[in-house]
């Protein structure tokens, strides 16, 4: 009954798929993409798998507004000290925040546990208190959740 009540009030509870989306009349208020993954090479896929969805939101929906949230051990790759071992991530994050608008965070939480602080990631990646709660901010804002999965 727990676990029940857990999932039903989980963002993941909430997520949508991309196709659903695209084929909508009118865009939502916002989508919020999530990544949560286990090793910090995760982002090398799920960046670029990300970038493709905002580019065809964006065909669709110009002026959407979009963040991503990374809060998983993959979110280490956009360290600044990580940058030449993951020079993919970093340029499509930077061009995400820089030149098409979209939030990209982190989270601070999971970041402390390891010793590291917003001064270990660069400017153009905003670390949040918490990436939970910064995702539930999203959410009450109306934004779509979309949960980035490794596609087979």
């Amino acid at each position: 009954m727990l676990l029940a009540a857990a999932l039903l009030f989980s963002p993941l509870s909430q997520a949508t798929d991309i196709d659903h989306l695209l084929r909508a009349d009118t865009p939502p208020d916002g989508v919020v993409f999530e990544i949560l993954e286990t090793d910090v090479d995760d982002l090398g896929w799920a960046i670029p798998q990300t970038l493709r969805h905002i580019k065809a939101l964006r065909t669709r929906f110009p002026d959407l507004d979009i963040a991503v949230i990374t809060h998983g051990p993959e979110m280490f790759a956009l360290k600044s000290s990580d940058r030449d071992a993951f020079p993919e991530a970093h340029e499509i994050v930077q061009s995400l925040t820089q030149d098409q608008g979209v939030d990209v965070h982190v989270c601070g939480t999971h970041a402390s546990w390891y010793g590291d602080t917003d001064e270990d990631f660069p400017d153009y990646v905003d670390v949040a208190p918490s990436g939970l709660a910064q995702l539930g901010l999203y959410l009450e804002l109306g934004y779509k959740l979309i949960v980035i999965e490794r596609e087979l």
